[in-house]
């Protein structure tokens, strides 16, 4: 029983990181699309065109992704996305610094964060968070448990009756 209260709040902790990471990178970018452009321009990997709606729906999607890991629903789900973004962006950082790229990360918009093995180390954690969660999704501390609990609640007084 300790060990499973243990994990849920690991679980707990590592949820609302990740979440918060999201939500907080996402911030900035929102309120800076242009910043936020230039920055996925520098990494010279995608056209301008597609640089531009990555520009516009990135930081959308991560602020859903964040909200959805804070109040803790779909967190299987969403854990393996956000993985899958971190992944992809860890590659694109490690590109860059191959390349012998000096560049802003882009990480979050607005705070200067150059590429590099330090970049490549944090978001190597992130994905560790996201991977932890995926096989341990569950929170007792979560929208998904509670919305559970009172479905259950209601499915129990419906069979008394």
């Amino acid at each position: 029983m300790r060990r499973k209260n243990f994990i849920e709040i690991i679980s707990f902790f590592l949820r609302i990181c990740l979440g918060f990471v999201f939500i907080f990178a996402a911030v900035g970018k929102i309120n800076n699309p242009d910043v936020f452009y230039k920055e996925i321009s520098n990494y010279r990997i995608f056209p301008d065109f597609i640089s531009q709606i990555i520009a516009i729906v990135l930081p959308w999607i991560e602020v859903f992704i964040g909200l959805l890991l804070v109040l803790g629903l779909r967190v299987k789900t969403t854990s393996f996305i956000s993985t899958i973004l971190i992944f992809f962006f860890t590659i694109m950082v490690a590109s860059a610094w191959i390349r012998g790229l000096n560049i802003n990360c882009g990480c979050f918009s607005g705070h200067i964060e150059y590429v590099g093995l330090k970049k490549i180390l944090e978001n190597v954690l992130l994905i560790l968070f996201g991977i932890f969660l995926f096989y341990f999704p569950n929170s007792f501390l979560s929208l998904e448990f509670f919305l559970k609990k009172e479905i259950q609640k209601d499915f129990s007084k419906s069979e008394v009756s």
